[in-house]
């Protein structure tokens, strides 16, 4: 509702004085401030502070009168009346400076217009040259207690018991005087006819204020007691009183009008808010305001009494102060809203205790905007010596507190309920995304402006126009017109649309109007225009148009008028219909606006928006009057007026949701009282069976008003339809302070069945929030709000303040934060509690697409098992049970049980699985659900409430869940855990880990962390002794150092891992099995020596190779109709081609591969150099980091082996084609060099479609690096027929080579060398007839399957097969030769070697070094070059 800001201001005064100020009191219209010291009247304006004319008490008067106690203002601000110690008033007149004599002008910048156009320009932005006059003073002979103003008199209280009339001229007709004891008091003013009255001898009143809407007074009188006078049969003079019961404490008062409240200050500290009863005449306490334990703990009882009580001047809040100090703000009834008594207002940062500010007089500004507080003399002396005070100024004392405040206070139209609009003196806080945000869905960082000083967060994404107000923890701050503002401060009213995008602000005079999109503002261009309307009953928005009440000063006459938004802001283009009497409130319903008159008339026009001329216009018709002026005694009680859809009789069905477009109810806030005036559908008009059109419809009578709820500050409704979310749109939302919020739901038959005559149709739910709720969103089922939060600068005093602390250090820095609640749950349960679970489904149904929909259901649980479960009493009828059968209904079940019984107390969990069902159960509902998640917080639950045979016994079912289906992130937690029930640490629950390995790459982890060295020598492939021991190649990862053989458990899990292992190998799937041993470092080269000859055996070589193509997205290679004559098979033009390819690569697209690679070069053998000659012209422009990565001084140039690829259509061709063009650096940096290289070659068009075609039959990058690792990985286990198939599926010819000169070695089983022999010819029948494209490399290798078959035919011993002299002597290991380790993988992994013909692999003396070959291996195959 109201919300401080900032730091308050302090106020100089220009006069030099020794007397400090310690009352303040404002005119009527809060302009003036006349504030009192002991002899001293000072008139201060209010824009800007300023102090305009002071009257200083001559010694002598002074010492006749006494000093000044307190002052008054006469309505029309003309005269102050002040009291002085020795029982004297002193009246004052009030007199203008005349013309053009202004204290303060604005000083306007040079080229800029001053605007001097109309007549009262200057007084209504200028500070006035006023004169204080004395006129003659009036003796009352008691000293004064209190003073109210009346409209042509003053009411005047004397320590003698006596009331005085005094007119205010001072001398017509005299004075009247009214002894207390001759009024009658009370209980009620029934007994009161019967003459009961109380001894008032010797007491008089203490503090009394008049309240216009009861015609009566409230006083306090000086025992404490409590009471409402009201004279009778409206004369002054004859008077009766009625009491307060039992209360004996009372310190101060003050009324509200618009609600019709008495608020009385206590002793005790507490505020008592009374209302008088219509009937009886009766004070009835309607609540308190009071500070809980539960909030204060340590000032709840030590604020002393209660000092001061202030209404806002539009009554919503009433700041209260207290003997000790300290400011205090609530809401009409009792929302707390701000305590300067704790947090950051009452501690240092340093942790130390601040006194609490001493308040001597305080009071509202115009509008609510600011806050007026004099501090007491101790506390004047303190802020006088807070700073050095400028010279020839002195500190007058007076702060000023700034305060924004809800649109919804003074302007409670319908499209200010779906936004928050709060409203400072000077900008606009919205609550709305940018129009960007709207139309793309995504987000964009708020302009530096329009971010407020506390704000916080960052703006998310937003899917959907509404969800524009949830997430975005900025508030959109737009700074109003400083043009409009000089002459029309300060802002009354301000609107926004129900999209958020426009806004309309309205000041003394005219009004303005703002677009978001465009972020201008737009002004009468006419400013004679602007000053000749003020707006009286509010403004709204309806289909691009301004809707305005307004007061129209040359016709005299109220209007109503529509502004076109997109127009030039002039009369011109408004649309004018003439009003009978003053609008008070105005509202919008679909195309129907209601206005509330000041002679208690509701009028409903119709709107029509027309495009008959150049610009779109609006015809306003008036369809109906309703007088209300039987049920509203006073037309400002009225609060709000809203034309709704909402209804109670009995026509509320599913089928029927056009109801929602018909303007059925008429909805008044009647000070607080919420009343409801339904269509009258009983009378003849509906029995004569007359088509009811809409305008028949819309003049139905209205029935006599019923009364839905007391208590109400604000109501929400829509005129939005959504069948599947009735429940919320068609109910009334309502605020009721203190008691938090109600719903008014409407409760619908299930399956459109006849609705049950017992129960009701609509239900009135209650349920507390947090926060103060400022809009209702309502198909997302969400409070939006606002809340003050303060920030500490008292780090801020330097030492240049001499130990003395600033307003700064004694006020913390005060911002406003965007708030949201849930309230779902409470309704939910509110529903459940009545036995209307069958409404509760549906209403829940209806929102379980939201997406915090499963934090709803944790709450609702959550709330009843705190409450039940630490009830120190038995429950009767416990709830949980009926909670716990409504969320079965929901997928999410198992989820929310699990979630909240992780977030409470252990202690609770039995009470909670007593009501929902043994956690061993649910734990098994998720694995059958496969919610291995879920399962895993049961597993928790499990360990802390079972015995460890029982947690290891679902440990290990979920283990094995988990491997299945690839979860390896559980699978490691699980391992912890199984681990960690054998060493008995099992105290605790394994700890969350705090970050994810990503999975993105495939698992194939191990990649970033090793090299997988290679040897260009071919010396070094032992193919006559083949070594085959078993080689753990693998990094021992943290769980492999403390692996301990001799643990069970440790053996246990190992036995699970390798029957998962072999379980993904006789199944083919590879890819799951690098995932499953990089994920879970199970050392799988180990594994598959053991398992060599079992079930790392390959059976149908064919199959296998499918799987491998389906698995690693890896399309068949097809073949090219022109492929017998490509240009591509001369091998002079492949090689510098391929050579080109390689060095044109950035060594960026290794950082991809996850192997400490660099960039490759082609290393090539070849006696013709006509293309290299042609080359040669373009080796100077090439990168010379190329040649730094080469270790020789000269580029050789060797024969470099193109494998033919061929194409043929197949389904992952296409994909695998996009894949790699996605991950290829090649294909996505360098493809511009490439290609100026490619026409530096002049390629015909054949040779292009012959290199795309090249690329298209490799897969995907990622998988190319995998199916490396995997080949490398059986070479160093010595799983021959794998290397086989892989090496079949790259095409690598060498690999081949490498397994075929293995076979030789006498450790290779016979039925190895027949199973990849027949292997190889079932490959090769497969490819004749099903997959032509393998024919080319087939043929490449025929030589090695040729020597496969004699191998196998003849018989021969291996012995046999030892090759020559090159190879003989590496048949044995050499002593300076390189370890097992330095050799095994490149004598293994030589893939893309440069290929002799087929009588063995060799290479020059001197090659390359082994890391630089390395890197050309890899790089050449990942980035799909032809190699």
């Amino acid at each position: 509702m109201y919300f401080l800001t900032g730091w308050p201001r302090r106020l100089l005064c220009p006069l030099k004085s020794e007397e400090e100020p310690f009352h303040v009191q404002p005119s009527s219209q809060r302009f003036y401030f006349a504030v009192l010291s002991e002899t001293q009247l000072s008139v201060w304006f209010s824009r800007p502070s300023v102090l305009i004319v002071s009257y200083i008490e001559s010694a002598k008067a002074s010492s006749q009168f006494g000093f000044y106690q307190q002052a008054e203002w006469k309505q029309d601000d003309s005269m102050i009346a002040v009291a002085a110690a020795n029982g004297y008033i002193l009246l004052f007149d009030v007199v203008g400076g005349g013309e053009d004599k202004y204290l303060y002008e604005p000083v306007y910048s040079k080229g800029r217009r001053g605007v001097k156009v109309t007549p009262g320009y200057k007084e209504e932005q200028c500070a006035p040259a006023l004169s204080l006059e004395m006129k003659r003073p009036i003796d009352l002979e008691a000293p004064i207690t209190s003073m109210q103003s009346l409209q042509e008199d003053l009411l005047v209280s004397t320590a003698d018991g006596y009331l005085h009339i005094l007119h205010w001229d001072g001398v017509s007709n005299g004075r009247k005087a009214i002894s207390l004891c001759s009024v009658p008091f009370s209980l009620d003013l029934q007994s009161a006819r019967g003459g009961l009255c109380l001894d008032l001898k010797g007491v008089y009143i203490r503090d009394m204020t008049y309240c216009v809407t009861l015609d009566g007074f409230a006083v306090v009188l000086d025992d404490g007691r409590l009471g409402f006078i009201t004279p009778l049969a409206n004369r002054i003079t004859q008077l009766q009183g009625v009491w307060a019961a039992d209360v004996t404490d009372g310190t101060c008062v003050a009324v509200n009008n618009k609600y019709r409240l008495v608020t009385f200050g206590c002793a005790s500290g507490s505020v008592l808010v009374y209302s008088i009863d219509t009937t009886t005449g009766s004070m009835q306490l309607s609540h308190k305001l009071e500070l809980t334990p539960k909030h204060y703990p340590d000032v709840c009882n030590k604020t002393g009494a209660v000092k001061l009580i202030r209404w806002s001047p539009d009554y919503s809040v009433a700041m209260v102060t207290w003997e000790c100090g300290g400011l205090s703000l609530w809401s009409v009834f009792g929302a707390h809203l701000i305590c300067t008594l704790g947090e950051d207002f009452a501690y240092r940062s340093d942790g130390t205790k601040k006194d609490p500010i001493n308040i001597s007089s305080m009071c509202w500004g115009a509008e609510g905007y600011h806050l007026w507080v004099i501090t007491s003399r101790e506390e004047a002396e303190l802020v006088e010596n807070m700073e050095e005070a400028p010279p020839q100024t002195q500190q007058a004392g007076i702060l000023q507190f700034n305060f924004i405040k809800s649109a919804l206070t003074v302007n409670p139209c319908t499209s200010n309920q779906e936004q928050v609009l709060l409203h400072g003196e000077d900008r606009l806080y919205l609550t709305c995304g940018d129009p960007t945000q709207l139309s793309s869905g995504s987000s964009e960082s708020p302009h530096p402006h329009n971010l407020p000083h506390g704000g916080e967060g960052s703006p998310t994404h937003h899917p959907s126009p509404n969800s524009t107000l949830l997430g975005y923890k900025h508030w959109h701050v737009v700074q109003i017109h400083s043009t409009y503002l000089e002459s029309n401060w300060p802002i009354r009213f301000a609107a926004i649309d129900t999209a958020g995008q426009c806004i309309a602000v309205a000041g003394r005079r005219g009004f303005a109007h703002y677009c978001m999109s465009t972020r201008k503002w737009k002004l009468f261009g006419n400013i004679t225009q602007e000053q000749n309307m003020t707006v009286t009953g509010g403004l709204v928005w309806w289909n691009g148009f301004v809707v305005v009440a307004c007061y129209n000063f040359i016709d005299r006459q109220e209007e109503l008028r529509l502004y076109l938004r997109s127009s030039n802001l002039d009369n011109t283009f408004s649309s004018v219909t003439k009003l009978h009497s003053d609008t008070l409130l105005l509202n919008v319903f679909r195309d129907m606006i209601i206005l509330f008159r000041a002679d208690c008339t509701i009028c409903l026009y119709s709107m029509e928006r027309r495009h008959d001329g150049p610009n779109p216009s609006a015809s306003v018709e008036l369809l109906q009057e309703v007088s209300m002026s039987r049920y509203i005694p006073h037309p400002a009680l009225v609060v709000s007026v809203t034309l709704t859809s909402v209804r109670t009789e009995t026509g509320i069905t599913l089928k029927a949701p056009q109801q929602a477009c018909m303007a059925d109810s008429i909805i008044l806030n009647l000070a607080g009282q919420l009343i409801m005036l339904q269509r009258d559908r009983s009378g003849p008009q509906l029995q004569e069976k007359v088509p009811v059109t809409s305008s028949i419809h819309l003049l139905l009578p209205f029935c006599p008003p019923v009364v839905l709820a007391q208590y109400v500050e604000n109501v929400w409704t829509t005129c939005r339809s959504n069948r599947k979310k009735r429940h919320l749109l068609e109910a009334l939302w309502l605020s009721c302070g203190e008691a938090g919020m109600k719903v008014w739901l409407p409760l619908f038959p299930r399956d459109h069945r006849k609705p049950h005559s017992f129960l009701s149709r609509r239900i009135m739910l209650p349920f507390h929030i947090n926060i103060y709720p400022l809009a209702v969103l309502f198909e997302d089922a969400l409070v939006l709000g606002a809340s003050n939060e303060t920030v500490v600068y008292d780090s801020l005093d330097v030492s240049s303040r001499q130990g003395r602390e600033s307003l700064e250090g004694l006020f913390p820095y005060c911002t406003v934060e965007r708030t949201s609640q849930i309230y779902l749950h409470h309704i939910l349960r509110q529903l459940l509690v009545r036995n209307l679970g069958e409404q509760a489904l549906l209403l829940a149904q209806s929102c379980a697409a939201l997406p915090y929909f499963p934090h709803v259901m944790e709450l609702m649980v959550h709330v009843v098992l705190e409450e039940e479960a630490t009830s120190r009493e038995p429950i009767p009828d416990p709830l949980l049970p009926t909670v716990a059968k409504f969320i079965t209904e929901f997928p999410l079940f198992l989820q929310t049980i699990v979630h909240c019984a992780r977030k409470t107390e252990f202690a609770l969990w039995n009470y909670l699985f007593a009501a929902v069902g043994n956690p061993k159960d649910l734990f098994e509902e998720c694995l059958m659900a496969q919610d291995l998640d879920t399962a895993a917080s049961y597993l928790i639950i499990l360990q802390n409430m079972e015995v460890p045979a029982v947690s290891r016994q679902h440990a290990t079912l979920l283990f094995n869940t988990a491997l299945e289906q690839g979860k390896w992130d559980l699978c490691r937690h699980m391992i912890r855990f199984l681990k960690a029930i054998g060493s008995g640490e099992m105290e605790t629950p394994p700890p969350t880990p705090t970050t994810q390995e990503p999975s993105s790459t495939g698992g194939f982890e191990f990649f970033r962390n090793r090299s997988i060295s290679l040897s260009p020598s071919a010396d070094s492939i032992a193919a006559g002794k083949f070594n085959l021991q078993k080689t753990f190649s693998m990094p021992s990862g943290p769980s492999a150092k403390g692996y301990d053989s001799d643990c069970a458990e440790n053996m246990y899990i190992d036995m699970m891992l390798r029957r998962h292992a072999r379980h993904l190998l006789e199944h083919v799937r590879l890819k799951e099995l690098g995932c499953f041993s990089a994920q879970l470092d199970f050392e799988l080269i180990g594994w598959l020596c053991h398992e060599r000859t079992r079930v790392a055996r390959v059976d149908d070589f064919v199959m296998a190779l499918k799987c491998l193509h389906k698995d690693f997205l890896w399309p068949f290679p097809v073949t090219p109709a022109g492929s017998i004559s490509s240009p591509f098979k001369n091998g002079h033009r492949r090689t510098v081609l391929s050579q080109h390819l390689l060095k044109s690569q950035s060594a960026d697209s290794l950082l991809n591969s996850d192997m400490d690679t660099a960039p490759p070069q082609a290393v090539a053998r070849n006696s013709n150099h006509t293309w290299l000659d042609g080359l040669g012209a373009l080796g100077p422009t090439e990168p010379t980091e190329m040649d730094t990565a080469l270790s020789h001084g000269g580029p050789q140039t060797q024969e470099a082996f193109l494998s033919p690829l061929t194409n043929k259509t197949e389904e992952c061709s296409i994909g695998s084609a996009t894949d790699l063009t996605e991950t290829s650096s090649m294909v996505d940096g360098d493809w511009t060099m490439v290609d100026e290289n490619f026409s530096a070659l002049s390629l015909t068009h054949s040779e292009l479609e012959h290199i795309s075609m090249e690329l298209a039959n490799k897969g995907p990058h990622k998988s190319q690096v995998q199916l490396r690792y995997l080949l490398h990985v059986f070479m160093e286990a010595g799983c021959l027929e794998w290397c086989v198939v892989i090496g079949l599926i790259l095409r690598e010819a060498t690999v081949i080579k490498q397994v075929v000169n293995f076979l030789d070695s006498p450790e290779v089983p016979h039925e190895t060398v027949q199973s990849v022999r027949s292997g190889l010819l079932g490959v090769d029948a497969w490819a004749s007839t099903d997959c032509l494209g393998y024919k080319p490399f087939l043929n490449m290798i025929r030589p090695q399957l040729q020597k496969l078959i004699e191998t196998s035919v003849e018989q021969i011993q291996p012995e046999a097969f030892l090759p020559g002299s090159s190879n003989s002597k590496l048949a044995e290991p050499q002593p300076g030769g390189p370890s097992a380790e330095d050799s095994r993988g490149p004598a293994l992994l030589g893939l893309a070697l440069p290929l002799e013909p087929p009588g063995g692999l060799g290479t020059e003396d001197g090659g390359v070094p082994e890391e630089q070959e390395e890197q050309a291996v890899d790089e050449g195959v990942y980035d799909c070059t032809l190699s």
